[in-house]
């Protein structure tokens, strides 16, 4: 390989290191849930998107190996050649009965739904308009499409409106206003009746990602659009089947039967990559039918994140307001925010530190999720262990 190449990424890597913007994986050797094995010590882990605690759930388990025994281990294959089981077809059944949809489509990941749905839709007469903290699954998808693309500030309407009429007023054909029903980093849930209100007003199509919503947003799980009352009203959702839906991996895009059949069709993410494992297929399917027995665990985890916002902010930390589990404790700094999580691991609480170009330069956090699986002694450990923290490296008084 040619030497000069290597010696400049080398010397990069260096330039991240000396930043305090080197990130390191941390290797567990546990199944995943509240408590886990890192270093060969028991922590609690506050860093997953395991929302509902189902990834080690036992009825997810055995529906993940009876789908082995039934239907095998791979497909080896795409769907519209040899990859499509009944249970995929099952399983996306069901997404559309659990969201209120015609039509659901799955995906190797969240990232291949986003990536792949905008290309076959719109063309360069058309016109995207996505929130500026959309998820780079989003924008790389923005990207392989042709369509004239707009950017607005997060979560804000005036601005939303602003370039709507800018799309117009270039002359744009359809318009889609894309946008995470809830925002990975902030945990800032998405004004979606008011986008609605917008759309309906300029004759535009909506689009959310539901990724940190499924599941558990809404007073039965349906996410952003039940939140917000527009269940219905969106045109195109995206989600993961990899954080509250069971934490394997898989995505799916549900809407309108016939933008569903178009992606079918066209859609590059879907077309040339294999079918989603059986095993994963299987214990989402369980999942879903556990989402539509009871509401008991999108309720634990709404209590105990209530709880860990109220004391946290009590104990005198800077959290972003809002409802979502997901809680950033803002510490600006990128080295004191991976100092932060490091002295937090000697306490046995497993967080990460989110510094650029994660989040913006000078915006450097601490995200913590929480999850149906903390009981509560698990928050109030956090708590303490999180002040202690806070004193000692004089982030509080």
């Amino acid at each position: 390989m040619n030497s000069s190449f290597v010696n400049r990424i080398a010397a990069e890597l260096e330039e991240i290191k000396t930043a305090g913007l080197f990130k390191t994986e941390r290797i567990i050797t546990s199944a995943q849930g509240a408590e886990i094995m890192v270093n060969g010590k028991k922590v609690l882990n506050f860093c997953a998107n395991n929302y509902l605690g189902l990834s080690s759930h036992p009825r997810v388990i055995a529906a993940a190996m009876r789908a082995i025994e039934t239907h095998g281990f791979g497909m080896s294959s795409v769907r519209c050649i040899c990859g499509t089981q009944d249970i995929h077809k099952e399983l996306e059944k069901k997404i559309s009965q659990f969201l209120g949809t015609e039509d659901t489509i799955l995906y190797a990941a969240a990232f291949d739904a986003n990536g792949g749905v905008f290309e076959p839709l719109l063309g360069e007469k058309d016109a995207i308009i996505s929130d500026e903290l959309n998820h780079a699954s989003i924008i790389d998808g923005v990207r392989l499409c042709k369509a004239m693309r707009y950017r607005y500030k997060n979560n804000d309407m005036a601005d939303l409106e602003k370039q709507l009429q800018d799309a117009k007023q270039a002359g744009a054909n359809q318009i889609m206003i894309v946008t995470d029903g809830a925002f990975s980093m902030d945990g800032t849930i998405a004004q979606l009746d008011k986008i609605c209100d917008l759309a309906d007003r300029y004759e535009a199509l909506v689009m959310t990602d539901e990724c940190h919503s499924t599941g558990f947003l809404g007073k039965t799980g349906r996410g952003v659009p039940e939140y917000c009352g527009v269940i219905g009203r969106v045109d195109i959702i995206t989600g993961t089947l990899g954080k509250a839906l069971g934490g394997a991996s898989g995505g799916f895009t549900s809407g309108r039967k016939e933008i569903i059949e178009m992606l079918r069709q066209r859609s590059r993410p879907y077309l040339f990559s294999n079918t989603l494992a059986p095993s994963i297929v299987g214990a989402s399917i369980e999942v879903f039918n556990m989402l539509s027995e009871t509401t008991a665990l999108r309720d634990k985890l709404e209590k105990n994140t209530k709880y860990f916002r109220t004391e946290m902010t009590k104990a005198g930390f800077d959290i972003k307001p809002g409802e979502h589990p997901i809680v950033p404790i803002m510490l600006y700094e990128a080295p004191l925010a991976q100092k932060f999580a490091e002295k937090l691991l000697e306490k046995g609480i497993y967080v990460i530190g989110f510094f650029f170009p994660v989040v913006a330069k000078g915006k450097a956090r601490i995200r913590v999720q929480l999850s149906a699986g903390h009981e509560q002694h698990h928050l109030d450990k956090a708590i303490k262990a999180f002040t202690e923290v806070g004193k000692e490296l004089g982030v509080l008084k």
